[in-house]
């Protein structure tokens, strides 16, 4: 097997089922150590989280990704054992193929690659991997992202190995995300007989024109290549099981992804001023996870296109659709963020895989675009 598929079978069949990296980090620093990269390992919590670097100086690089996994759910489902990697008809089958550690095997094979050919290169090329991208989120690269603004820690750019490929490799550039913000309200009312509605206050009837009202608003309409603001609600519960009872509340889920037309604050005052002006006794509790980002036109946009174009034959689509990722949490550090990775269609389901093909093509993709970064382009 090619450097790549074997290190990608490898860490498939660790089962690192967010939090729980299973010994992927300390595979990938015993083969960047060796590479000449200086290690540091930060573990906060329950999650682990790789920074390793070589060279100094700017510019400084980051190879982003996260060695995680969602859960399989029932193996029997699957062809194959998910955590078993196999091959069938030019695809590599196991949980993570597509997300992510297929891209995260081609980052540490490029970047072995690019130091052995230019071990005294200009500026700073980094890896750092988090084994909490699926889950909460909060002790991965949102913490290290904290740590690295305390410390003044430099990031230029970052390239995240997200599968953002839609229908083959290279033919998706992603240059930006939307924001996202959830929300559980609940609205209290006074439970009662509903034969004798006017001895209890049903906390259903109090909320649906507010509701309606907010799934029914018009945020705005769009920016740059960011689609409109949508909020969508996710699950309402209320009651107690009986047809002959009012409920003492009404609980609704929402999130909104958002563009840069929006931060979460001024969301977040928007929506407790429309249920205020419905006059709901109700609870709102938030969570933020990750403000929208844009990279604009500069080096590494231009450098990615660039690549992406020799490599797939056509210019790449330029997009910032879909859902989040750890850049969110790094270009608030200033960095101008991407991403490049395999085919999407997969992530998440039954019987995960990536063409063969495109996984022994990715370490030399970021390998180029590494170097199209890092060094100086020849004269003439």
């Amino acid at each position: 097997m090619s450097d790549v598929l074997d290190l990608t079978c490898d860490l498939i069949a660790r089962r690192s089922v967010t939090p729980d990296d299973a010994g992927c980090q300390a595979l990938l620093a015993g083969r960047l150590a060796q590479a000449g990269f200086a290690i540091e390992s930060l573990r906060f919590g329950d999650v682990d989280n790789l920074w390793a670097t070589h060279g100094a100086g700017g510019p400084v690089l980051v190879l982003l990704g996260h060695t995680d996994v969602v859960p399989s759910g029932p193996v029997a489902d699957w062809r194959s054992d998910p955590f078993v990697p196999e091959i069938r008809d030019g695809a590599l089958y196991g949980r993570g193929a597509a997300d992510m550690k297929g891209s995260v095997a081609a980052f540490v094979i490029a970047a072995e690659r690019f130091v052995a050919a230019h071990p005294e290169h200009p500026g700073t090329l980094a890896v750092l991997l988090t084994s909490d991208e699926e889950g909460a989120a909060i002790d991965g690269v949102r913490r290290v992202a904290r740590t690295f603004a305390e410390r003044g820690t430099r990031i230029d750019w970052c390239i995240t190995g997200e599968p953002s490929s839609t229908r083959r490799l290279g033919d998706l550039l992603r240059v930006g995300r939307r924001g996202s913000l959830s929300a559980t309200l609940t609205v209290h009312g006074v439970q009662g007989h509903v034969a004798y509605p006017d001895k209890a206050r049903n906390p259903i009837h109090l909320l649906t024109p507010a509701l309606a009202e907010l799934v029914g608003r018009h945020w705005d309409d769009g920016f740059d290549s960011f689609p409109p603001t949508s909020l969508q609600v996710s699950n309402i519960a209320a009651g107690t099981g009986a047809t002959n009872v009012i409920p003492g509340s009404a609980t609704v889920h929402f999130n909104l992804r958002y563009n840069p037309h929006w931060d979460a604050p001024r969301l977040e005052a928007e929506i407790a001023a429309l249920l205020a002006r419905h006059g709901l006794d109700c609870t709102l509790d938030w969570h933020r996870s990750g403000e929208p980002f844009h990279t604009p036109e500069g080096p590494l946009r231009a450098a990615a296109r660039e690549v992406l174009t020799a490599f797939a034959g056509t210019a790449p689509e330029e997009s910032t659709g879909g859902g989040t990722s750890d850049a969110r949490f790094i270009a608030p550090l200033g960095a101008q963020c991407i991403e490049i990775g395999p085919v999407n269609a997969s992530i998440h389901q039954v019987d995960e895989h990536v063409r063969v093909a495109d996984l022994e093509a990715l370490p030399a993709l970021y390998e180029t675009l590494v170097a199209r970064l890092l060094l100086p382009a020849a004269p003439g």
